[in-house]
């Protein structure tokens, strides 16, 4: 089984340049800071990109590791470092101490403050956890916000602008005041 593993994946590693190229992305960045870049920050990358202090690109599809990693535009797959910032929107899972998708928010954001400010589903866990739009899932931490919200909020403090769901929590504000605008330990509206 390990041996079928290993060789998916190094098959993976063989076929990732081909691809890329085909589609005009490099497969591989090596940063420590932006200028210093093997590829530069107006061009797309398919694969894995590795920034020492600061690494941006265009749009990254696969793995983003380092300690600040920027998408300019679309990010997919894992952005793993301190900060982590995709301007064109995010599929996929964002790991760090700040997270931050300034266009559709597709997955998982896991840190201390998570900021979708774009249409957003999936999971967002952190201390601070905003969403700017429409957010679709689950969001859980100390202080949760979203402009509409459509699922659970469980924290500390809860608020949402338009609530089509659920808030748990020692303070809990729905915009929509159905049943009410402020309730303690939970609030709902569907």
């Amino acid at each position: 089984m390990i041996k079928k593993i290993l060789l998916f994946v190094l098959l993976g590693m063989m076929l990732m340049p081909q691809l890329a190229r085909a589609e005009g992305a490099k497969p591989i960045q090596l940063a420590i800071f932006d200028p210093i870049q093997l590829v530069p920050e107006n061009e797309s990358i398919k694969g894995l990109s590795l920034s020492l202090i600061y690494g941006a690109n265009q749009d990254v599809s696969g793995i983003s590791l380092g300690l600040v990693n920027r998408t300019k535009g679309r990010g997919v797959g894992l952005q793993y470092g301190a900060v982590n910032i995709a301007e064109g929107g995010f599929s996929g899972l964002q790991w760090g101490f700040v997270n931050w998708s300034e266009g559709f928010m597709h997955g998982v954001q896991y840190g201390a403050l998570n900021v979708s400010k774009g249409q957003s589903a999936g999971v967002e866990l952190g201390l601070v956890n905003y969403s700017k739009d429409s957010f679709k899932g689950f969001q859980g931490g100390v202080v949760n916000c979203a402009g509409e919200m459509h699922g659970l909020q469980f924290g500390f403090v809860n608020y949402a602008k338009s609530l089509d769901g659920l808030q748990i929590g020692l303070g809990n504000y729905n915009g929509n005041k159905k049943p009410l605008e402020f309730m303690v330990l939970a609030n709902w509206s569907f």
